[in-house]
């Protein structure tokens, strides 16, 4: 290669290097300060009773990217399925909500959530008593804590039923994922799981209480 083949080549590929810059510069600009391919996630967490119903009932709901059913409100770190059971560490079983909030705010995840249970009765729903089975919206900051209460105010007004709402909305604590096993117990264990939804009794004390708003 004589030395001035050399020389164009180096030309050519400065120049090429050049417009490859200015091309990424112009993209970058393009997609602005900031933006991401990943979207934004939130999270909510809700007690309504056995855990396996409110994960089914929430996977049902657009917009909601994950659940994951956990204890919660209590005092032992780390709890295991059986001390929960045993009423004596003060945890509730919940569910954790991962969810886009460009699909579903929290707000309508709050309303949801009531037509999922019976926010009628302390420390219980339906065939399961016990501190583990009380209702409870825990709030991951003031935000959801202001606008779970003000849905709370809002239900009270338009309830279809006298008896007054009893569940709690405190500001969340740890959250402790449940063993395997329970994760998606509805979709691992079907038939199971049905039979004990309807035994349980959860579907037509809904449908009592919330009439064509149960479970919407």
């Amino acid at each position: 290669m004589n030395g001035k083949s050399l020389i164009q080549r180096i030309l050519f590929a400065t120049l090429v290097g050049v417009m490859l810059g200015h091309a990424a510069m112009s993209v970058a600009q393009t997609a602005g300060p900031g933006a991401s391919s990943a979207s934004v996630t939130a999270k909510a967490t809700f007690a309504g009773g056995c855990f396996w119903c409110v994960e089914s009932d929430f996977d049902k709901v657009a917009g909601v990217i994950s659940t994951t059913s956990g204890y919660t409100g209590g005092q032992t770190a780390r709890p295991s399925y059986e001390q929960v059971s045993s009423h004596s560490t003060g945890h509730a079983e919940a569910v954790e909500v991962v969810y886009d909030p460009s699909k579903v705010s929290y707000r309508q995840l709050v309303d949801y959530f009531w037509h999922t249970i019976d926010p009628t009765v302390k420390d219980q729903q339906f065939c399961d008593h016990g501190t583990p089975y009380r209702t409870a919206i825990f709030a991951h900051d003031a935000e959801q804590l202001k606008i779970a209460q003000a849905s709370r105010a809002a239900l009270e007004k338009s309830k279809p039923f006298k008896d007054p709402i009893v569940t709690e909305i405190v500001i969340t604590g740890p959250f402790y994922p449940a063993e395997e096993y329970h994760q998606d117990y509805y979709k691992k264990n079907p038939i199971r799981y049905k039979y004990y939804r309807a035994s349980c009794g959860r579907d037509a004390r809904l449908q009592q209480l919330w009439g064509a708003q149960a479970g919407h």
